[in-house]
């Protein structure tokens, strides 16, 4: 079992890898999703390449559905072609640990221990190549009283009605999907996150969640934006939420 004790050098990210991918299938019945191609690159390598490109070195990555091909292509450390800083890779393996993925909020709590504090956390299955992970807006996460700062997206056809509403003074709210005092975005699956959002009173799983429990992570974060400490971001660069092996082509035919 892997172990939830703290690494020598906690990860400054965290990558989702974790799902089934079911959408995706035929495509994900053999391979993990994450390790779908987007021009040339597995999709999991475009979000370690954004990061390492802003110098975060150390990134964790849980593993599901066929999870052992992901440390396989991608091993303990990642080269990048030579032309960025090499990436430190830890893996958090749910489904050789309990026979199953843990969800978004389990498997954060059971990596948690070997995140460093302010992680930035990022579905392995985006691609948004123009995001960038910039170091000065962790500083004024770290800074701030803020539990989570998201960055939303304009809301894709397929989620018209998108996730939460962005007020002026960025704090995120969770309205109804026909409330229009506020306008309504799609969470990107871009975030940073402190560790205390993922104990009381927002989140019940043990440090480490040592016994699996499988939990989402939306209700922590309307839990903790109800007492205003939610904060968020538009992001308008490229964004695409790979999940239809419709999308995965159209991406594809798409020029760089």
């Amino acid at each position: 079992m892997s172990s939830p004790n703290p690494s020598p050098a906690a990860a400054q990210a965290m990558l989702l890898a974790a799902g089934r991918g079911n959408r995706m299938r035929p495509l994900t019945d053999t391979t993990p999703k994450p390790l779908l191609q987007v021009h040339g690159r597995p999709l999991l390598e475009w979000p370690m390449r954004a990061l390492a490109a802003q110098g975060v070195e150390r990134v964790l990555v849980n593993t599901g559905w066929l999870g052992e091909q992901i440390p396989a292509r991608f091993g303990a450390m990642y080269a990048h072609d030579g032309r960025l800083p090499p990436t430190q890779l830890d893996y958090s393996e749910e489904e050789a640990d309990f026979g199953y993925a843990l969800e978004t909020a389990g498997g954060i709590a059971r990596a948690l221990p070997r995140l460093e504090e302010g992680f930035w956390l990022a579905a392995g299955d985006v691609y948004a190549p123009d995001f960038v992970f910039d170091a000065e807006a962790r500083a004024r996460f770290l800074a701030s009283g803020a539990l989570a700062h998201l960055w939303l997206v304009p809301n894709p056809a397929h989620n018209p009605g998108g996730d939460f509403a962005l007020a002026a003074d960025g704090l995120l709210h969770a309205t109804a999907a026909d409330d229009t005092a506020l306008p309504r975005y799609t969470y990107s699956t871009i975030g940073l996150f402190r560790h205390a959002l993922f104990a009381e009173p927002w989140c019940s799983i043990p440090h480490g969640n040592p016994q699996g429990t499988a939990a989402p992570l939306a209700p922590l974060l309307r839990a903790a934006m109800a007492q205003g400490l939610v904060t968020g971001s538009l992001y308008t660069g490229r964004w695409t939420d790979v999940g239809t092996p419709e999308r995965l082509a159209e991406l594809n035919a798409t020029p760089l």
